[in-house]
């Protein structure tokens, strides 16, 4: 990946032919209402929740069906955090998609992150259309998405800020809405009085007896050079802060890493509370326009949203894994390996990971971020880490522990290595599952082959590597007085963690 926006032609006026369109994945999100899947360290866009793909590969896929009416650039341009970096740029990578991933050294919510973008496009000489969209939402039917887009870029070619409305279909009390004005004449647009924030039932249930009231999307279509100068005109501190830290940015091998001291001082804000809601006034520098979009979008936010979106049996029962159902109605029943057996169940969302089972009322799925919540005030780590835990050179699965030892099933991909580290708390025992590993102990290196092993002792330094053609596979038996992940002391990194 390159760490600058290519640019794909350097004049910003529509008579040199229409200007690109530029996806602008916001990919920021934790995704808490979906545990036990989504955790921390590996949040709800970066899960097969709906299928195969992610929900991130889905998004940077979204704007293809665009191409036969616009130019849509060939890179993607996501912000995420750094921690995700790695499993952000392998998904990328499967999907047959390039571009620059903007890393945020700590969340500041949507706005700081689309000025990022917005300044690594101009910038970089290409004021195009960014149609920026966060990376975790779901949309059925990716043709009329295209459309909608499409339609919402001749608004946003001259300087108008369009978002995406979603026409409501039920009194739903967990999306903000949009107050649609006057229909202007063409692409089914309407103006953009104001944003309305979460309501109750009876006023949802209002909002949807008017038809003037749309769901909010969070998908936004305009100019880079528009939100730039709306922010500055809106938000300056967020203008400003970001600003500096995209100015201290450095390129750090597929990254953009932005100045960490600089990006800590900007203020937290939406793009909404930040911007859109100020579109309606009179010393606005650009007009806010609503384009409707009827194509079976989610923001997937929960685990009912989930079993809306999954086919169903005759009774309305889901099934992900190993699930069997016994008069059960309206049960949706996910397994990471185990079998689950629901037996005249109703109503009810059962979630089996390897280290954490949720059970909840459909009606009740809301609360499961207080779960999250209390798993965090008590210092438990179900809320963080899977126990399979990704690398950007594997990834390891703690599948046994117990006082003074840990037991790791070890992955390396072919031609990765591990750090040179040391431990002050723990010795580690290897043994070759399959595959070849090259062992850095010490002052020596060898190879070791399946059903081979080794020991390195307490202090020593040493580093793991896979020099074939094929994963190597092992077990790390692990003993010692401390035996936790922040006990490595890094003295060289091909991926430059510290």
């Amino acid at each position: 990946m390159n760490s600058t926006v290519s640019t794909q032609r350097d004049s910003a006026s529509p008579t040199h032919g229409p200007l690109p369109l530029q996806a602008v994945i916001l990919a920021g999100g934790s995704g808490t209402r979906l545990w036990p899947l989504s955790r921390d360290q590996f949040p709800k866009q970066l899960i097969g929740l709906l299928g195969e793909e992610s929900l991130l590969q889905s998004t940077a896929r979204r704007l293809d069906a665009v191409n036969a009416s616009r130019p849509v650039a060939e890179q993607v341009l996501v912000v995420c955090g750094e921690d995700h970096r790695f499993t952000t740029a392998e998904q990328l990578r499967r999907v047959g998609r390039s571009g620059v991933i903007i890393l945020e050294p700590v969340g500041r919510n949507t706005a700081p992150a689309l000025t990022l973008a917005a300044l690594a496009l101009v910038q970089g000489g290409n004021d195009a259309i960014m149609v920026a969209m966060p990376a975790d939402h779901a949309i059925r039917d990716v043709a009329t998405f295209a459309e909608s887009v499409a339609k919402a870029a001749e608004y946003a070619e001259t300087g108008q800020v369009v978002t995406l409305g979603i026409v409501p279909t039920r009194p739903e009390t967990g999306y903000g809405y949009i107050k649609v004005g006057e229909a202007l004449g063409k692409n089914g647009g309407h103006r953009l009085e104001r944003f309305v924030e979460k309501p109750n039932l009876d006023l949802a249930q209002s909002y949807l007896n008017s038809g003037d009231f749309w769901w909010n999307s969070g998908i936004f279509v305009l100019r880079a050079s528009v939100w730039l100068r709306l922010v500055e005109h809106y938000h300056p501190l967020i203008a400003e802060a970001s600003r500096r830290a995209f100015d201290a940015s450095v390129a750090d091998q597929d990254f953009l890493r932005v100045g960490r001291e600089e990006f800590v001082a900007c203020p937290s804000e939406s793009i909404d509370f930040a911007v859109m809601e100020h579109l309606g006034d009179p010393d606005s520098p650009a007009e806010g326009v609503v384009i409707p979009l009827q194509a079976g979008w989610s923001d997937v936010g929960s685990w009912d949203a989930i079993w809306d979106l999954l086919p169903k049996d005759g009774e309305g029962n889901v099934a992900r894994g190993r699930a069997m159902f016994d008069g059960a109605v309206n049960t949706f029943a996910h397994s990471e390996g185990r079998l689950i057996a629901c037996v005249g169940t109703e109503n009810l969302v059962v979630v089996e990971t390897p280290d954490a089972i949720l059970v909840a009322k459909t009606s009740e799925v809301q609360r499961v971020k207080n779960i999250v919540a209390r798993i965090k005030a008590e210092n438990g780590t179900e809320a963080q880490y899977h126990r399979k835990v990704f690398r950007p050179w594997g990834y390891y699965d703690s599948i046994d522990s117990g006082r003074g030892f840990q037991v790791k099933r070890i992955v390396v991909n072919p031609g990765c290595r591990l750090s040179l580290q040391m431990h002050h708390h723990r010795a580690e025992h290897w043994i070759v599952v399959s595959g070849t590993a090259l062992v850095t102990r010490g002052d020596e290196s060898f190879l070791l082959s399946e059903n081979e092993s080794t020991y390195i002792p307490l202090g020593q330094k040493h580093r793991l590597e896979n020099p074939g053609k094929v994963p190597l596979a092992m077990i790390e038996v692990q003993s010692g007085s401390y035996l936790g992940e922040d006990d490595i002391v890094r003295f060289d990194d091909t991926y430059g963690r510290a």
